[in-house]
């Protein structure tokens, strides 16, 4: 089936037709990588998706380790060996040496992590190649590399230690390790770019301009004007060699999707609906947004602080939806809301759903290993010495 959109275009040019693919039966060779999905795929709607989950996972038995990200729906995490934010998901696959197969409810560079973090003679399986990250997706290694070269260019790349935010792709953790840089969490962001400017002057901060902006201003105590961002896609980042030479923290120009739609206007309307509100927020928010924001924290940070939170108290909470509705079940004593008006889950994470993940325990039971996640072996090693710095950081 395939359909045509009203466009306005030149003269003489015709419309090409949109390929219009039943997931799971079809795919186009055109697509971004990973959105066609080989077999039978069940329909969400299948009652019988539960009982097969289970069976599969039961036949596997100490084979298979599911790992369930934060963000991921409640259908998935049902199905968890284990539950957590992507560092410590990769980490808990490390510790399964025994483990054949890690099934990484996730995103891919989570999934990089895990295949950079466990042995060889483990898979790792994404049930759904098209769950990625627009974050990771937003700095490539082409673009790092030139920017790289424009900073030698502006004689400052000997002074620049490079901080990677773990979501980033794989390519990037080993660009990061290449030059001596670490990766960070949003938990240990602080200590990570403390570090690095004890063996340079500057910190490269990738990909999350919020997070490196919120780290430095607010717990390194550095001003907005000793940050500068660097666009990949302007001549020179957009910025003079000048402002790269003055600049403390040369932030990459890449968000969140999710945390970027918050706004300093959602708050105050929040705390106008909801009086005595306490407004906690993750360090990807936009620096205006935690500037108004009562707590800002890591989504381990915001889940303790709920599980602390007393009886009767009232929580605005600005990160993604389904971890939101899950503390809010959580603490029926309290009340827990969405600090936007409208619903935001992450979407590429919400591609690993139910029938993905009958599909992927099935093909495995089947002898078959889907989506396995690969990275190249010395991308791979430059990666690891960033994440082992990361480990070793004070």
């Amino acid at each position: 089936m395939t359909s045509t959109a009203d466009l306005d275009l030149p003269p003489g040019v015709e419309p090409t037709p949109l390929a219009l693919l039943l997931l799971g039966r079809q795919r186009d060779p055109d697509s971004e990588r990973g959105v066609d999905c080989p077999g039978d795929l069940p329909p969400a709607s299948d009652p019988t998706l539960v009982e097969r989950a289970r069976a599969a996972k039961e036949a596997l038995g100490d084979r298979v380790f599911v790992l369930g990200h934060h963000y991921q729906r409640d259908e998935v995490i049902a199905f968890a060996d284990v539950t957590g934010d992507s560092f410590k998901l990769a980490q808990q696959a490390a510790a399964r040496p025994d483990a054949e197969f890690i099934v990484f409810c996730g995103v891919h560079f989570m999934a990089e992590s895990a295949d950079i973090l466990t042995g060889p003679e483990q898979a790792v399986v994404l049930p759904d190649l098209a769950a990625g990250c627009s974050m990771a997706d937003m700095a490539t290694f082409d673009q790092v590399e030139e920017c790289w070269a424009v900073l030698e260019d502006a004689g400052v790349a000997d002074a620049v230690v490079p901080v990677s935010y773990m979501n980033s792709s794989a390519a990037i953790k080993g660009f990061t390790g290449r030059h001596g840089g670490t990766i960070c969490t949003s938990s240990n962001a602080k200590r990570a770019m403390e570090w690095a400017l004890t063996r340079g002057s500057k910190i490269l901060f990738l990909p999350d301009q919020h997070l490196g902006r919120n780290t430095a201003v607010r717990e390194l105590g550095l001003s907005l004007d000793d940050c500068v961002l660097y666009d990949p896609h302007k001549p020179g980042g957009g910025l003079t060699p000048a402002q790269l030479q003055a600049a403390t923290v040369i932030l990459w120009k890449g968000h969140c999707s999710v945390h970027g739609r918050f706004t300093a206007q959602s708050v105050a309307e929040v705390r106008e609906r909801i009086p005595g509100v306490t407004v906690l927020v993750h360090p990807e928010c936009k620096h205006e947004v935690v500037e108004a924001a009562d707590l800002v924290g890591s989504t381990d940070f915001i889940i303790k602080a709920l599980d602390a939170a007393p009886p009767g108290s009232s929580w605005a909470i600005g990160t993604e939806l389904n971890l939101v509705r899950r503390l809010a079940a959580q603490h029926p004593d309290k009340t827990v809301v969405f600090l936007d008006k409208t619903v935001c889950f992450c979407s590429t994470m919400n591609r690993i759903d139910l029938p993905h993940l009958v599909w992927a325990l099935e093909q495995l039971v089947a002898g078959t290993v889907p989506h396995r996640i690969t990275v190249e072996p010395e991308t791979a090693r430059y990666a690891k010495q960033a994440l082992d710095q990361m480990l070793a950081l004070p």
